[in-house]
């Protein structure tokens, strides 16, 4: 790594703020030369489902981050919270509210931080396809926690399949130690889950390119 890139890679004045769908992956960064200096705060898997939770929790884990840092990078997508309770507000509303030194990475959600469309179109092959990532294969008994198998059946099967977009090697491995989760899962679904190998190069850029913005 050259000097330039390494400035850009040091995080120790930095928290990261994250959904807990993307932990496997931060894990992973944290376990290698790009994320082992910084602080990593979650809030729990998917509250997508639940904006009022997700407001609360993320507020909460905000004002935690500010105890180690005032540099705050939020792994956020802009759809990742949506409230129809209130509609004039979005994440970044909801980031503002809470100071300055906070920023955002630039995506829509986590499978859009781990690949682009284009990516994923080519990837699709012109079938239609559910996404997933590793902590959605861990977590979705929770993330559906207030799904019944009747709306499981209204959603998923629209879909061909499901792809797993695997960019740390995690579903051989699961599958081998938890076939019965992958099967229950699948089963709920009413889908193949199929794992696709990816580089997790786009989500590093996206974190390094918020911390830039500082």
């Amino acid at each position: 790594m050259n000097t330039e890139n390494k400035k850009y890679n040091v995080f120790e004045e930095y928290v990261i703020l994250a959904c807990g769908t993307l932990q496997p992956e931060l894990n992973f960064l944290k376990g290698s030369s790009f994320l082992s200096s910084a602080r990593i705060l979650y809030t729990p898997p998917g509250l997508h489902e639940r904006p009022e939770e997700l407001k609360k929790h993320l507020q909460r884990q905000l004002e935690n981050a500010r105890k180690y840092s005032d540099r705050i990078i939020i792994v956020y997508g802009n759809r990742c919270y949506i409230n129809s309770n209130e509609p004039s507000q979005d994440i970044d509303t909801l980031i503002k509210e809470n100071g300055y030194n906070v920023v955002r990475i630039d995506a829509e959600n986590c499978i859009d931080m781990l690949t682009t469309s284009e990516e994923r179109n080519e990837i699709a092959g012109g079938k239609k396809i559910y996404w997933l990532s590793p902590g959605w294969v861990k977590s979705w008994k929770f993330i559906f926690k207030d799904w019944d198998k009747a709306k499981a059946n209204e959603t998923f099967p629209h879909n061909e399949k499901a792809i797993l977009l695997d960019g740390i090697n995690f579903f051989n491995h699961y599958a081998q130690r938890y076939p019965e989760k992958v099967l229950e899962f699948s089963d709920w679904l009413g889908l193949e889950i199929e794992p696709y190998n990816i580089s997790l190069e786009r989500f590093r850029n996206l974190i390094v390119e918020a911390k830039l913005k500082f």
